[in-house]
């Protein structure tokens, strides 16, 4: 059985995961030059802490995993209000600030979102897959999701609110929703964004929106740190300037190249060749989740799964489509690359849980939904 579950296991995963994170502390090293590696050696360390989760989550049943998953669903929405009482960080309460270093409750909420969606859609579908279509299942399903979406959108950090949304959707699409509602959400959309824009966003969202527009109309103030990012990324054409050699990186123009710009940093650095392999090693990581979720043994699995890969794809192409001012700046890091304790220990436990549910399927078997 033991041999089974590690012949399934689709380790090309985690091999993924293993490269983007040498990608990232190499990166941390070249941008961490000039503070005398500060980051890169706290990144090691949360590496360590990430390593050791992800395999305690790969060895316990996910199954059991989702069972108690309410609970650290509570706990952690609970943080969640505890840290709009804490002191802006750049306008913005989402850290809490233990000492020597800052945990991001934001992040680990992802987790624990998907988990207590994915088993509560399961046990709803336990006596039928239509019943997620009923209103009132539906209804407790979008209240499960919408108080950390709120919470979060509260701090504020628009950016995660809509990685819970990604991951919602996604779930709910595996999970059969009836294409009316798919229609009446696409139609609520269309008529809310111009409504949000002009009566509830508030001044700073417009200016990011209308800077990611035209960043010439802010060149010294909001639109700054896009102009920087593309300029960084076209002065690394093919082969990149060569470490510690970038002038934006290394002359402090790319502000936060540690975190945000990162991927700027890399393509103005090590060139088109690495910001085109980190796209294909995202690309075919978010395609192994999702064959994961589609071979998965149960419904539970696959749920989990899908949710999973909606929040790789979503930082993904959010992270790096705002580093080339395809998409507006909203702050989500570059998953396994950019540094965060909290963002990397929540990666490689999403790796954990994708190992988890790959090797309990059995490869000739694909389920049906």
């Amino acid at each position: 059985m033991g041999r089974q579950r590690l012949k399934n296991t689709e380790w090309a995963i985690l091999i993924c995961a293993v490269a983007l994170t040498i990608i990232g502390m190499i990166a941390l090293y070249t941008v961490s030059y000039n503070t005398e590696f500060s980051e890169l050696k706290k990144q090691a360390i949360w590496l360590g802490i990430s390593v050791v989760a992800m395999l305690i989550v790969g060895i316990i049943d996910y199954e059991v995993i989702a069972k108690v998953s309410p609970i650290w669903y509570v706990f952690f929405c609970a943080l969640l209000v505890g840290v709009l009482f804490t002191t802006p960080v750049n306008g913005a309460r989402s850290w809490f600030d233990l000492g020597s270093f800052t945990f991001q409750p934001a992040e680990f909420t992802k987790i624990f979102l998907i988990l207590v969606l994915s088993f509560t859609i399961s046990k709803i579908q336990e006596r039928g897959i239509s019943r997620i279509n009923k209103f009132g299942w539906l209804l407790l399903i979008l209240l499960i999701a919408g108080i950390p979406i709120g919470l979060v959108v509260k701090e504020p950090d628009n950016g995660t609110a809509m990685a819970y949304i990604i991951a919602l959707l996604c779930i709910l699409f595996t999970a059969g929703i009836d294409k009316k509602y798919i229609i009446t959400v696409a139609v609520l959309v269309a008529v809310a964004v111009p409504l949000i824009y002009n009566f509830v966003l508030p001044d700073y969202a417009k200016n990011r929106i209308n800077v990611y527009l035209n960043p010439e109309l802010d060149p010294r103030g909001a639109g700054y740190n896009i102009i920087q990012s593309k300029l960084a990324v076209g002065a690394g054409e093919l082969l990149g300037m060569g470490l510690l050699q970038g002038n934006q990186t290394q002359l402090g123009y790319l502000h936060p190249k540690t975190t945000d710009f990162i991927f700027a940093a890399i393509g103005e650095e090590l060139g088109f060749i690495m910001a085109a392999l980190i796209v294909i090693l995202y690309v075919f990581l978010i395609t192994k989740a999702i064959y994961v979720a589609k071979t998965a043994h149960d419904n539970l699995g696959s749920y989990i799964a899908i949710g999973i890969a909606g929040i790789f794809f979503f930082h993904m192409a959010e992270n790096i489509g705002m580093t080339i001012g395809l998409l507006p700046i909203t702050g989500i890091p570059l998953l396994f690359i950019s540094y965060g304790g909290s963002s990397l220990i929540t990666s490689f436990v999403c790796i954990g849980l994708l190992l988890n549910i790959s090797s309990k399927r059995q490869r000739t078997i694909f389920i049906n939904k």
